[in-house]
């Protein structure tokens, strides 16, 4: 699929869907191309997100000294170019389609269709999409506080191929979700082998307290995977950086099942904001059982006053919109922001990150974020000694 298939089906059904004549379309701008029919029963969106990461790396002696390399000493690259169209027909049909453009290559990212208000069950979705785990892997990429996710996104893929219900609470505070995958390529999404391996992930989440300037967040997701017939599992670590090698990669063979939890909370008071996540994992193998976890803490604040918006409990965070837009009489917002995040892996591997940023929220749709990483790494399996990876990047983003 080329980029500029995309846009000509884009711009086909904009140009129907506006010259319909029995229910006319009208179309807005909201932080991306709405398009809706005059009574509601459809809706569509257009939009996409670009995000251009460039950064200086290094290793200190002892990590040079035990093997450790660098990717790069310096790199940049386009880290998520996508285009994506999603909405809503005849107001109980939802779906979406989302790809991505980097490295010259086509990726599937969503691609699902979700039956809505259906009987007893709430919600039905099919197709590839976000499994339910993790605050800071359903929040989107758009959103997160740094320009990379906390070491816990290493532990199992973000996204998959599958079914799940959800729902949510009458009062929209509390929601549960579980669904059922298959394991699925990278690039098309599929799984037409799956070879008899599946996984079942739940969560269920909620805003304890949920007032104008204060907010509580908890949540709890319990996944159960089944490997493939070669009955392996295993991750592949790199630091909070992206245009980086991956320095702790562990696989175990002979694996009956796996078992992960997960806990997270988020705290919004005003301008002040923490969150946090601990996850664990039990890999039971017919040689040797194995567990580890992995961990992150953080906090922001915005110097300008504004607050993290809070979507909903499935979602997690929403878009920050500055008081005063860069160049409208005003300067953005700007965020401060500190994090510690760590895995203590199989094999006695670990990694430790500090990551500090600073994001400038130009206007909704666009902001810059620096970031300095500082990953301390005990790699007893590769590298047979520990060392230090630092790095310091910057990300200029427009999402629509």
């Amino acid at each position: 699929m080329k980029l500029k298939n995309v846009l000509l089906v884009a711009l086909f059904f904009s140009y129907f869907f506006m010259n319909s004549q029995e229910n006319p379309f009208s179309t807005k701008w909201d932080n991306g191309f709405k398009i809706e029919n005059a009574d509601k029963s459809i809706k569509m969106k257009f939009g996409g997100r670009l995000m251009y990461d460039f950064g200086f790396f290094s290793l200190n002696n002892k990590a040079e000294t035990n093997g450790y390399t660098l990717a790069s000493e310096n790199g940049n690259e386009f880290r998520r170019a996508r285009l994506f169209t999603s909405g809503t027909i005849y107001k109980n049909i939802d779906f979406k389609l989302q790809v991505d453009f980097t490295g010259g290559e086509v990726t599937l990212k969503d691609a699902y269709i979700t039956l809505k208000k259906l009987p007893a069950v709430g919600n039905l979705r099919v197709g590839h999409f976000k499994e339910p785990y993790r605050l800071e892997a359903l929040t989107s990429s758009k959103y997160i506080t740094f320009m990379e996710r906390a070491l816990p996104i290493s532990m199992i893929p973000e996204r998959n191929s599958g079914f799940m219900l959800f729902n949510e609470s009458a009062n929209k505070r509390m929601s549960w979700q579980i669904g059922l995958f298959r394991g699925a390529d990278k690039a098309t999404s599929d799984s037409p082998e799956a070879n008899g391996d599946y996984a079942i992930t739940s969560r269920i989440a909620g805003a304890v307290l949920n007032k104008e300037n204060s907010l509580l967040h908890l949540g709890l997701s319990y996944s159960y995977r089944k490997p493939q017939e070669n009955h392996s599992f295993g991750y592949s670590v790199r630091p909070e950086v992206h245009i980086s090698n991956k320095y702790i990669q562990t696989n175990v063979s002979g694996v009956d099942n796996v078992h992960l939890f997960n806990f997270e909370t988020a705290w919004v008071a005003n301008s002040f904001s923490l969150q946090g996540e601990y996850s664990a994992a039990n890999v039971n193998s017919s040689l040797n059982d194995e567990n580890f976890t992995s961990y992150y803490l953080q906090a922001s604040y915005f110097l300008t006053g504004e607050k993290r918006v809070y979507k909903n409990s499935m979602d997690g965070f929403d878009r920050v919109k500055p008081a005063s837009n860069f160049g409208e009489n005003g300067i953005g917002a700007l965020e401060v922001a500190l994090r510690y995040s760590g895995i203590d892996g199989m094999n006695n591997d670990k990694m430790g990150n500090i990551t500090a940023g600073l994001n400038w929220h130009l206007n909704p749709a666009t902001r810059i974020m620096a970031n300095y990483v500082i990953s301390n790494i005990e790699n007893n399996t590769q590298y047979h000694g520990d060392g230090q990876f630092n790095a310091f990047q910057m990300r200029f983003q427009i999402d629509f």
